[in-house]
């Protein structure tokens, strides 16, 4: 998976706290009665071409008691800053304003490693300036990770690996980004996944892998559990569902496609063990009611 995919997954799963982060001065009018909708890539299909789109993920603030006029941020991560066209962005920028039909738009450029890269433009002549842009910036590697070892912002945390630390402290990185994932995410799949996501910018070798499993043992162990835990769920639910599927051919089969969907979700409904007993009545049962009692 690319860069730029991943920091997209992260500001969909996490968009409050991603402005939070990476937008701190606009994000400061953001209250909890403000609602936040990523705009969908379909949506913009008709009108912003596919070199445009890959660029994106614009989020639409909105107030819905109508005390401010909704506000559209664009975030865009941008891994080889030799790569980033302002004049793109701008354009960019331009088309979503006018599709959207709004003015109050903030871009958002996340920078994962140094380069030099344009700040503003300014297009005109000697006479006057006829068109200016810029951007919020964000130099993640140039962002002192100490400031968010204990941050309650679980974006903040999440990419503590991908800001600026003394290689001596990478282990303490690692932990701080893995105790705050699993102290600020409830569920455990988007745990797993993020989980993922700290593994590829930490990239432990294997000494410093065995050495931070003696250092930090708990946040280790919690971690092995999870998978542990997830993968034996993912058999279970896998052995559910492959039960199910066969229990409702088997209903086709003896007693016809209407009593297989008359007593489809009750039998996809079901755990492993009701399932398995069915699948034994099935057998000798003359009516379907003969299955479930």
């Amino acid at each position: 998976m690319s860069h730029d995919q991943n920091y997209k997954n992260l500001i969909l799963d996490y968009p409050r706290e991603a402005i939070a982060v990476f937008a701190a001065a606009e994000a400061q009018a953001i209250d909890t009665g403000a609602r936040i909708l990523p705009l969908r890539e379909e949506q913009l299909k008709e009108r912003l071409g596919e070199r445009f789109r890959e660029l994106d993920v614009p989020l639409l603030v909105e107030w819905s008691d109508g005390r401010r006029s909704a506000l559209l941020f664009v975030l865009e991560e941008e891994t080889d800053p030799k790569r980033f066209s302002i004049h793109r962005l701008a354009h960019y920028c331009l088309d979503l304003s006018d599709l959207c039909e709004t003015e109050r738009l903030v871009p958002v450029v996340i920078f994962l490693h140094p380069g030099t890269y344009p700040e503003q433009l300014c297009l005109g002549s000697e006479h006057r300036d006829y068109l200016n842009f810029s951007y919020l910036s964000t130099a993640l590697f140039a962002t002192p990770a100490r400031q968010y070892l204990n941050s309650h912002n679980i974006v903040a945390r999440l990419t503590l690996p991908c800001m600026a630390y003394a290689p001596a402290d990478k282990l303490a990185i690692y932990a701080a980004a893995t105790r705050g994932l699993l102290e600020l995410e409830p569920d455990p799949e988007r745990r797993l996944k993020y989980a993922d996501f700290i593994d590829i910018y930490s990239a432990l070798d294997d000494n410093e892998l065995k050495r931070y499993q003696q250092h930090y043992a708990q946040e280790a162990d919690a971690m092995t559990a999870l998978s542990v835990r997830m993968r034996e769920e993912g058999f279970q639910q896998g052995m559910q569902q492959g039960e199910s599927e066969l229990l409702l051919r088997q209903l086709r089969r003896k007693f016809g496609p209407q009593a297989a969907e008359q007593h489809r979700e009750r039998i996809r409904q079901a755990n492993l063990d009701t399932l398995e007993r069915w699948s034994e009545r099935i057998l000798s049962a003359e009516t379907p009611d003969d299955i479930f009692i």
